[in-house]
């Protein structure tokens, strides 16, 4: 028969590996959705794809102040990932002489729009429809970049040339260094969801979390959110909006989320995610913090606020229909009683 010293010290080693479950489980649909895509996104790298939406976009970059060159750098990044398009950019940006301000200009459009193959996948698994996420990242990032694009204009704001501290090398093109590359990217993964899941336990044993939730309930309130969604919005914001997204996978198949939860906490997170890396990123090449964190997390609160009292309008099921995809285990929206702005 067990002694209480015995289920003492079998409960951290339970916890521990209920974690390490939780954690493989969310990597596992992770993974599922990430690999297939990646290797899709080689392809279209490898057959030129990239080169002919750049030049597609050549004339939408006039629209923000940009020259056209700077299409293949946001085609890259929308199609590729951020990193790709830096590298594009850095042997670009020389013969384009650009000022602050239109490196900010970009640098948004990229922050908003970029890797959109992985993480529209990500966020269509986590449970929004494409159709709805996808169009909104877009036209955010143009929206966004045309706001900033004639916000500097009028205001003479940023107008001194660009001096970007990073200048990327171009990384090894074959596919084997391509593939460690890969492997390597899924293993850090599969360790950050780890970490985060632990650290998601601790705050909430040591009710640190809902500290963190009481003053940021009316904010995400307005903005469509219920109190079971604010710990993964803002790990969503602070560390990219596949870990965000993962999680959210998790906890919406475990029906603590609502189909609006799902949506706007994943509309708030497709404009405004990973702000600390991918802002330091976009400040490397020359653009001003003000634009591509103060301007972008300002911006993307007005978009989803915005959304809510919109779509927050609209009937339970019709809501359903049009932005949400069915999820086993999901809380219905009427038996959740999240609110919904009206």
């Amino acid at each position: 028969m067990s002694t209480p010293v015995d289920v003492q010290a079998s409960r951290p080693a339970h916890a521990a590996i209920q974690v390490f479950r939780d954690a493989f489980e969310t990597f596992s649909t992770l993974a599922k959705v990430l690999v297939p895509v990646l290797l899709l996104t080689r392809i279209l790298e490898q057959t030129g794809a990239i080169l002919l939406l750049g030049e597609a976009l050549s004339p939408v970059m006039g629209a923000v102040g940009l020259p056209g060159s700077m299409g293949l750098v946001w085609a890259t990044a929308m199609l590729i990932n951020m990193y790709g398009s830096m590298i594009v950019f850095a042997s670009l940006a020389p013969a384009a002489s650009l000022t602050v301000a239109q490196v900010t200009v970009l640098g948004c459009m990229i922050l908003i729009a970029h890797g959109l193959p992985v993480e529209l996948r990500v966020a269509q698994k986590a449970g929004s429809r494409l159709r709805a996420i996808g169009p909104l990242r877009v036209l955010a990032a143009l929206a966004l970049g045309w706001i900033v694009h004639r916000t500097c204009t009028a205001f003479g704001w940023l107008q001194q040339q660009s001096n970007p501290l990073l200048k990327p090398s171009a990384p090894d093109p074959s596919w084997a260094a391509w593939t460690v590359a890969q492997v390597r990217n899924l293993a850090m993964i599969f360790v950050i969801i780890l970490t985060l899941l632990v650290l998601l336990r601790v705050l909430k044993r040591l009710h640190v979390i809902d500290i963190l939730i009481r003053p940021l309930t009316p904010l995400l309130h307005r903005l469509g959110l219920s109190e079971n969604a604010t710990p993964l919005t803002i790990i969503g914001m602070t560390l990219g909006l596949t870990y965000g997204g993962g999680l959210i996978i998790r906890e919406s198949r475990s029906g603590r989320l609502s189909g609006r939860d799902v949506f706007f906490s994943l509309a708030l997170l497709s404009l405004s995610h990973s702000l600390i890396e991918d802002t330091l990123l976009m400040m490397a090449i020359g653009a001003h913090v003000g634009g591509v964190l103060v301007g972008r997390v300002l911006f993307s609160i007005a978009v989803v606020y915005v959304l809510a009292r919109t779509l927050g309008r609209l009937p339970d099921e019709t809501f359903e229909r049009l932005l949400v995809r069915p999820a086993a285990g999901r809380t219905p929206l009427k038996a959740a009683g999240c609110p919904d702005s009206r």
